[in-house]
């Protein structure tokens, strides 16, 4: 039997659902048949008995945002010797900042909305920036958002200078940094993408239609709030360019095991990239499960299968020793 440390909780503003995703995936481990240690920790430190005196054979971690999720915790578990069940350090940290991983993706010709990053001091300069003035002036619409936060947080969309100011001081309560980024009219669509044993997979694409507003944090996690088409209703082509287009952003960001893309179909049919999420949300009303579902995959499936992705080319003892003090571990 595996012995999994499953870890969740952490410090970000998500992690009220990092909690969620843990109690989730722990059911559909034990349904599974694994051995499972819970470990709802606030500060990395805290990990370190549980891997001490549990030796488990894989970490899954449930983090999201923060040291969780942007590659910290990943390198720790390098550094032990721990295999885990996501991206390691570089691609969580490029997947974390949306800022970056723009820029990748526009090297790799991938298409993605345009969109400025700047920091919270410079916002009342943003006004004067002819891009930005030009599609206020048009009637377009812009999105507001921490470069490194997920789950929506902080997330604004607006019309107007006004509401575009007032947007760019409550996503600063998040980061330092914010993108303002065009919003792409179209339909809300996204992609669960697994590492096949040749190329990465697809998942059936998933549109979602927020009952009202756009896909906030509430339409997110508030049951009834949103609804999921799976698979989404497009023309065979358009699915597959979909498709196409979440695999090369795993790849451009070198994701590995799995992760959930998040695009945008735009009016023209074409899909724009917005971001990748290397540990998405597991909750029940989460949409990777409902992708591999789609796909033919149970929860209980799906969990297993990412331990087992995660075992499948460690060397046969990674159990690591940890030698030195824990308060260097305090973010």
């Amino acid at each position: 039997m595996v012995k999994v440390l499953l870890a969740f909780g952490g410090e970000s503003p998500e992690r009220e659902i990092s909690i969620l995703s843990g109690e989730a995936v722990l059911a559909a481990l034990r349904e599974g048949g694994h051995d499972v240690i819970p470990a709802n920790i606030n500060k990395p430190k805290e990990l370190l008995p549980f891997l001490e005196g549990e030796a488990p054979d894989v970490v899954f971690p449930c983090f999201h945002g923060g040291w969780g999720e942007d590659g910290r915790i990943q390198a720790l578990f390098d550094l032990l010797g721990f295999p885990y069940t996501c991206s390691g350090p570089e691609a969580c940290a490029l997947a974390m900042d949306k800022e970056v991983s723009k820029a990748i993706f526009r090297h790799c010709g991938i298409r993605t909305p345009f969109g400025i990053a700047l920091d919270t001091g410079d916002a009342d300069t943003l006004l004067d920036r002819p891009e930005i003035s030009n599609f206020l002036r048009a009637g377009k619409r812009l999105v507001i958002k921490p470069t490194s936060c997920g789950s929506t947080v902080g997330v604004s969309i607006v019309s107007t200078a006004n509401d575009l100011l007032a947007a760019v001081k409550a996503a600063a309560h998040y980061g330092q940094r914010i993108l303002v980024e065009e919003c792409i009219e179209g339909r809300e669509l996204t992609v669960a993408v697994w590492d096949g044993d040749v190329e990465p997979i697809a998942f059936p694409v998933i549109e979602i239609e927020p009952q009202s507003g756009f896909y906030s944090y509430e339409a997110k996690y508030t049951p009834g709030r949103s609804r999921y088409v799976v698979p989404a209703s497009l023309e065979d082509r358009v699915f597959k360019e979909v498709q196409s287009a979440a695999i090369r952003a795993h790849l451009a960001l070198g994701c590995r095991i799995y992760s959930r893309v998040d695009i945008r179909l735009g009016t023209d049919d074409k899909p724009y990239v917005l971001e990748v999420n290397t540990i998405p949300g597991m909750t029940a009303t989460s949409l990777v499960p409902k992708a591999a579902e789609a796909y033919g995959w149970s929860f209980p499936e799906l969990a297993s299968r990412m331990v087992e992705a995660a075992l499948k080319d460690a060397p046969l003892d990674r159990r690591g020793i940890v030698l030195f003090n824990a308060d260097v571990l305090d973010p």
